[in-house]
């Protein structure tokens, strides 16, 4: 086995990755970036699309084919965007009373 050199943690070393303490979710602005950001290279294949379409035009059903990619590339742009994470399922902690018997004695039973 090779020995590994284990050495203490300067306050100040940099090099550390911070820990992670808590399960709370991106921020809003951190959630909004990255939604933005889905969205414009969404959009940016688009174009591309719509230039192959163009160039290759001679052959119908390949230009075809890029022109039908671009049209819905919008509303799948903008269902990205708009669709946020789903919500962490958390367990509530709810008050849990011990169940218990009504009567535990012999009653009398009247035949008609």
């Amino acid at each position: 086995m090779e020995a590994v050199e284990v050495r203490p943690v300067d306050e100040h070393d940099r090099r550390v990755d911070p820990v992670l303490i808590t399960a709370a979710a991106p921020s809003y602005d951190d959630e909004l970036a990255a939604r933005k950001r889905k969205y414009v290279i969404t959009m940016g294949l688009r174009f591309p699309c719509l230039i192959l379409a163009g160039v290759f035009y001679h052959t119908w059903w390949l230009a075809l084919t890029f022109l039908v990619l671009s049209v819905p590339l919008p509303w799948i742009a903008v269902l990205i965007a708009n669709d946020r994470p789903p919500r962490k399922a958390e367990k509530v902690n709810r008050y849990q009373r011990e169940a218990r018997e009504l009567e535990a004695r012999e009653h009398r039973i009247i035949d008609g």
